[in-house]
């Protein structure tokens, strides 16, 4: 009876994360601009040619070209969404300060060096808070997230290039564990439970990741400072240039913002933060 009973709390549970596993790669795919587009040329390819029809579908995939390659307006997006940066003389003081992963490549080759990606300055970010006095020790969560064994989690990666910068060894936790933003809360909290001395903390996270990663430290009973890094936005301008000029990467920019904002309201619903 208790073999059977928890066998369904486990079949329950492998289901509800199976579930938001498929739910949060289907929107993901559902949400890119460039689906979208090939969708609209693709609809306008099988049309009648010369048709109603094919101009409607062609003239949807203009739109959608014209709007989502406008810098501006995805600027002005990223700016209402992603936390504002805070300046370090506003941040009270610290015992730590915790650093998200999720910026390098660990299954490059070969495994002799880091190497850094876009949102590098999260952990250029959290030197700067320690240099500063602002945290005495750096925690880095997040494991490798990857299906196959990697050389080095993300955390020692990011430790070593911590190292390079001679912060020693004892003023470096690592949580290796975490695969989501979910987990880092988890197991962060979890390692601190380790290390009672470390009672307050600041998050550095990219800006346009900072509010769903404060929910997540919240839900598991942590409220640290936000530090916001890795900015993808620009200070808004009133050049012609700003406004006018098409930019490819704002596809790009926009992928990111709706990816994020799915993955927020995904949270919400599973509970998560």
């Amino acid at each position: 009876m208790l073999c059977e009973r928890g066998m369904t709390i486990f079949m329950a549970i492998w289901l509800r994360l199976s579930l938001f596993f498929i739910l949060s790669k289907t929107l993901d795919f559902v949400l890119l601009p460039a689906v979208w587009l090939v969708a609209l040329l693709l609809g306008a390819l099988v049309a009648q040619p010369w048709g109603q029809a094919q101009r409607r579908w062609l003239r949807a995939a203009g739109l959608l070209v014209l709007l989502g390659t406008n810098n501006a307006l995805v600027n002005e997006a990223l700016l209402a969404w992603e936390k504002p940066p805070v300046a370090l003389r506003a941040v009270a003081p610290a015992d730590a300060v915790v650093v998200l992963t999720g910026v390098t490549a660990i299954s490059k080759s070969p495994h002799d060096r880091v190497y850094l990606q876009h949102g590098a300055d999260r952990v250029i970010d959290a030197l700067w808070l320690y240099r500063s006095g602002r945290a005495r020790r750096i925690i880095i969560s997040g494991g490798s997230g990857a299906v196959l064994s990697v050389a080095n989690t993300e955390a020692k990666d990011l430790a070593t290039v911590l190292r390079l910068a001679a912060v020693p060894k004892e003023d470096i936790l690592l949580e290796e564990r975490s695969r989501n933003t979910r987990e880092n809360a988890k197991f962060t909290k979890e390692l601190l439970s380790k290390h009672p001395a470390i009672k307050s903390l600041v998050l550095v996270t990219s800006g346009f990741h900072q509010r769903r990663a404060l929910a997540c430290f919240a839900k598991v009973g942590l409220y640290p400072q936000s530090f916001p890094a890795d900015f993808y936005t620009t200070d808004r301008s009133w050049t012609p240039d700003y406004w006018l000029v098409p930019d490819i990467g704002a596809l790009g920019r926009w992928s990111l913002l709706l990816h994020e904002m799915a993955g927020y309201a995904v949270y919400k619903v599973a509970g998560y933060c």
